[in-house]
């Protein structure tokens, strides 16, 4: 075969080779597809195929380790992985890449089947005969939804939905489609259909439990948490033993704000499963938020002693913030992040907390080294494009012109309740929601996702056509539409209140959407919490979010969307004269009294001393920054990008000159 000829060959040609055992061949054509793009992520992973199938067990491992660099979530590379642990006897490492695989892609019956025949050597009956259920479901699942399943897992939503759209056309009421096209939904952010799907799914089987528990989930993530307490209860009431039901009935009254009942669940099972590492560290979550935090420390350390390759108990050390790793602590978490075996969700998180446990020791290259590799992992498994975002924004300004809004009629609730806390994650605004929230009539509540809802309810509207109709759609509503937009806020979000007048929605996000906020509540609150670009940005470059904010994965992109965001908001200014109050976290900690004073008059308030005495309100804070407002006002915030200065290069570039301190401008 020729190289002109492998240059040639499809993938499904390269299979076909594959099946006819051809490993040279296709071992030849996947070099040279990779000679013309050195990321083809199938070329790759028939590379290490081929390899292994010929006996080339290193040259198997080596390109397996290429392409788990450039895709960490891969889950066919996690199987083959595996298969290559198999085929040197590891059988240890072998099962966990098994069960990486199908918690990536649960449609790979091999992987299933692999787990099943290395447990049954072990004599693991019931292990074994839960893999016999899951590898049944599979089996009779039908081919189309078995292959959407597949492509959800390679993040080929659009196709999918298609696909699961179609087979319900003719078979509507098939439960596990309506579940696929709710993962679907809930995978791109329109959790108001998904719940719709999953409640009806429930309503025709009522039995299916792994339906509830999918359900319930959706509601937690729609903030829905009555109802989701409704549907844990419905599951343990179901199976009162059973140690799952009662951690996740645990976890919803923890969103409920009810710790005692929670933490006690979570003590009954522990007595279940002694020293269970998951539960531990959710325990150490609900003490962390209460704010019991030398009870929660005691949590996580149990955690890691009793797996302390949960790299989430070791991240969750680092995320108090005032917690400070000893030397023996580093070194163990060093050892673990080289293991290749290692999950890449518990690499992440080790590697964050060895950026966060060098940066305390001061060395700050290794500090950095590990933040840039935790953010590199979380980046290559990200859809997120600067590009793309600076569009979305720039549509804002696009349609919410000044000659929109005069032709806007009066419409939209005209409560005055909401108190609207935006900009970027890591600027102050957990600080300025308890000062607001220490005052007798404000309630503190959660960041909120019922804004990035209706905006990505807008964003899709009734068509499967993969355009955006958002914000555009903005310039079509009608004021019925508006004032029933205001309303539906107010209803949803009443069960975070606790009676005050007002209330606080703190989502840094929604200064995307300040356009669609005035549109539906014209007298919300909207205040802009910003930070000096280069500490803000830093900071989330340094901080694992649970999700919603990807472009702090990357120097670069973490400087364009602060840009972006600059620019953003003097739009907003512009069309929204004197109804935006811009509070810099500077001036908060330069003149902490005349700025609360301000802060304060802005939102009608009478001045209360809580508000100056923020750091001893006994709230429930659920961000990272929980355990910093609990301590005065200080300056240890400002600063901290000054020690990796020489690597933030790509930082400064992206930001500009006009946001970045004179010497820094000058010496790009």
């Amino acid at each position: 075969m020729s190289d002109s000829t492998d240059h040639r060959l499809d993938m499904p040609a390269l299979q076909a080779l594959l099946r006819d055992k051809q490993f040279d061949a296709v071992l030849a054509a996947a070099k040279a597809r990779l000679a013309v793009a050195s990321d083809d992520s199938e070329a790759l992973y028939l590379a290490a195929v081929a390899s292994r199938y010929a006996g080339q067990f290193d040259a198997a491992a080596q390109w397996l380790a290429e392409l788990t660099a450039q895709a960490p979530g891969h889950s066919r590379a996690l199987q083959e992985r595996g298969h290559l642990a198999r085929d040197r006897g590891e059988w240890a490492a072998a099962l966990g890449y098994y069960q990486q695989a199908v918690r990536a892609n649960p449609a790979l019956i091999a992987s299933w089947q692999s787990q099943q025949k290395i447990l049954a050597a072990r004599g693991d009956r019931h292990q074994v005969a839960q893999l016999e259920r899951q590898i049944a479901h599979l089996k009779a699942l039908p081919a189309p939804l078995l292959a959407a399943t597949d492509l959800i897992a390679q993040g080929k939503l659009v196709v999918a939905e298609q696909r699961v759209r179609d087979f319900l056309a003719e078979r509507p009421h098939h439960v596990e489609a309506m579940r696929l096209l709710a993962d679907i939904g809930v995978r791109l952010g329109v959790l108001d259909d998904a719940e719709f799907l999953l409640e009806s799914a429930v309503e025709l089987a009522p039995d299916h439990l792994q339906l509830r528990i999918d359900y319930l989930q959706t509601l937690r993530k729609r903030q829905k948490f009555a109802a989701a307490l409704e549907q844990a209860a419905y599951l343990l009431a179901e199976q009162p033993s059973n140690p799952q039901f009662k951690s996740l009935y645990a976890i919803e009254l923890m969103q409920t704000g009810d710790y005692p009942r929670a933490l006690a669940l979570l003590d009954e099972v522990l007595e279940q499963l002694p020293e269970e590492p998951v539960t531990l560290t959710t325990r150490g979550h609900a003490l962390k938020t209460a704010g019991n935090s030398e009870q929660a420390i005691d949590s996580y350390r149990r955690a890691i002693a009793a797996n302390p390759r949960h790299g989430e108990a070791w991240y969750s050390l680092a995320n108090l913030k005032t917690y400070q790793f000893d030397a023996a602590q580093l070194a163990t978490m060093a050892e673990l992040v080289d293991d290749p075996s290692l999950p890449p969700a518990d690499r992440v998180h080790l590697h964050f907390a060895l950026g966060k446990g060098f940066e305390d020791s001061a060395d700050y290259r290794r500090s950095f080294d590990h933040y840039a590799a935790g953010n590199g992992l979380k980046k290559a498994q990200s859809r997120y494009s600067a590009d793309s975002m600076s569009d979305e924004l720039a549509a804002q300004r696009t349609v919410c012109t000044p000659a929109w809004r005069a032709a806007q009629q009066p419409a939209g609730c005209p409560v005055r309740d909401p108190i609207f806390i935006v900009g970027l994650p890591r600027a102050g605004s957990t600080l300025l929601e308890q000062i607001l929230a220490s005052h007798s009539q404000v309630d503190g509540t959660l960041e909120l996702p019922n804004i990035l809802a209706l905006a990505q309810r807008l964003r899709r509207g009734q068509k499967l056509d993969g355009q955006s109709h958002y914000p555009a759609v903005l310039a079509t509503l009608s004021d019925a539409q508006r004032t029933e937009f205001g309303e539906q806020f107010i209803r949803e979000t009443q069960i975070h209140r606790a009676g005050a007048p007002f209330f606080i929605d703190k989502m840094p996000n929604n200064f995307r959407h300040i356009g669609l906020i005035k549109s539906i509540l014209p007298n919300a609150k909207i205040i802009d919490a910003r930070r000096a670009a280069l500490d803000c940005c830093f900071s989330g470059f340094k901080q694992l979010f649970a999700e919603g904010q990807e472009f702090t994965y990357d120097l670069a992109d973490v400087g364009h969307y602060y840009r972006d965001y600059v620019a953003l908001m003097e739009h907003w200014q512009t069309l929204y004269p004197g109804e935006i109050l811009h509070v810099q976290y500077e001036q908060v900690v330069d003149d902490f009294e005349q700025q609360v004073r301000r802060l304060l008059d802005y939102c009608g308030l009478p001045f209360e001393q809580a508000c100056l005495d923020f750091h001893t309100n006994k709230r429930a804070v659920r961000t990272a920054s929980s355990e910093q407002v609990r301590q005065p006002l200080n300056r240890t915030g400002l600063g901290q990008w000054q020690p990796y200065q020489e690597r933030l290069t790509p930082l400064f570039e992206a930001l500009g000159p006009a946001l970045l301190p004179a010497e820094i401008a000058a010496s790009l």
